[in-house]
């Protein structure tokens, strides 16, 4: 075997072992700030479940990355997510950051997943309005 051949099938078994181990998620988000058509970074999202009782418990929090995404809540490992999740995006520190009035210090959002398929729950943003929708 000459040193590209071992080269190559190094490089080959290295990235199988790679992409093997990827890890992925089941729910993702982001926010888009369409009043300056751009995302939104450092918002906090929290994720809570709805149990039997009809109460919250908090699952995850994290803060939306440089591109106003959140890419990584409910982990996929086999265990069954499904039920009723409310994902609360805490926008008056975002609002008050920009030197902006708003309307929503916060927004909720309640849906439910009702399988292991991949959610994607985004928000259009402004000061005064929101929108979402499930995505992919």
């Amino acid at each position: 075997m000459n040193i590209k051949s071992l080269l190559l099938t190094l490089f080959l078994a290295t990235a199988s072992i790679s992409f093997a181990q990827e890890v992925k998620y089941q729910l993702s988000s982001h926010i888009l700030d369409i009043t300056q058509g751009k995302p939104a970074p450092d918002v906090k999202i929290t994720l809570s479940k709805q149990d039997k009782n009809s109460n919250w418990t908090k699952v995850d929090e994290k803060f939306t990355d440089k591109n106003g995404r959140i890419g990584d809540f409910l982990k996929a490992d086999g265990k069954d997510h499904t039920g009723i999740y409310r994902l609360t995006f805490h926008t008056a520190p975002y609002f008050e950051k920009a030197g902006q009035k708003s309307f929503y210090p916060f927004i909720e959002i309640v849906f439910e997943l009702k399988d292991n398929e991949h959610y994607h729950v985004p928000i259009t943003l402004s000061p005064f309005g929101y929108s979402t929708y499930r995505g992919n």
